[in-house]
């Protein structure tokens, strides 16, 4: 009965979602053109919006992107591997191409890119006529860490202050991909948002339960789960029964 309801979970929002011949994806209407979200796989997924495409921690084991479009944006949450790699985005990148990563990874990459942290807001600028310097869009760099779960006493996975979680304005609507994090109680204070990717894998970042909690907290009107790894997502799936302003929805993310 459990295998049943994902089933059904994966195919009731058929009206918002679609499977080109490798990659899942939603497109959401916003008060300024649709955004289109491609799930490439664990954390890694880009954007498109008014032509304009946003990579978020693109990293070439989850996907061949031979095929897929250069960037005109590349966000990084924090330095491992499973989010950041430099020949990836050295491959995605043109020569008009922003890079936006964390003090740690901008350590390791040699080509030009910009450092945000915790508390630091980028906002893109639309080009073309009639458009000139108005928003495309926002991004607010917001924190990302470990509370709970530690490498060893002392050393959470992510440490505060390291990684960053991206909130996005796309004209009224705002998407939250919260990088690898637990359920900080700060994230309450995170508001306004329609779209949340929350992480949930253990021991790196959170539980179902923890998820849920992050839910409670944002408030949401969607959540992905992504970065999800081996955990059963139907812990999460009954879980959120009880949270009914949220709609669940499960993508190949794992």
């Amino acid at each position: 009965m459990r295998k049943l309801s994902l089933l059904f979970l994966f195919s009731m929002f058929s009206s918002h979602y679609t499977l080109n011949a490798q990659y899942q994806q939603d497109t959401i209407p916003t008060t300024k053109g649709d955004l289109i979200i491609t799930f490439l796989g664990h954390g890694t997924l880009y954007f498109t919006y008014n032509d304009q495409v946003i990579h978020i921690d693109p990293v070439d084991r989850y996907a061949d992107y031979s095929g897929l479009p250069k960037a005109d944006y590349i966000f990084i949450t924090h330095h491992h591997g499973d989010h950041f790699q430099a020949e990836t985005i050295d491959f995605l990148r043109k020569e008009t191409t922003a890079i936006k990563l964390t003090a740690t990874c901008a350590e390791s990459y040699s080509g030009t890119a910009d450092i945000l942290t915790n508390g630091d807001v980028f906002s893109a600028k639309a080009t073309g006529s009639g458009k000139m310097n108005e928003n495309l869009f926002i991004a607010e760099a917001v924190p990302a860490f470990n509370i709970v779960h530690e490498r060893s006493a002392g050393q959470p996975f992510h440490p505060r202050g390291e990684g960053n979680g991206y909130v996005f304005t796309f004209g009224d609507t705002r998407v939250y991909v919260a990088g690898d994090t637990e359920d900080f109680p700060e994230m309450k204070e995170i508001t306004g948002i329609d779209i949340a990717f929350l992480p949930m894998n253990l021991p790196y970042t959170m539980s179902p339960e923890m998820v849920v909690n992050a839910v409670r907290m944002l408030k949401p009107k969607v959540l992905y789960p992504y970065h999800y790894g081996n955990t059963d997502i139907n812990e999460l799936v009954e879980l959120m029964k009880d949270v009914g302003y949220c709609e669940l929805r499960v993508r190949n993310m794992k």
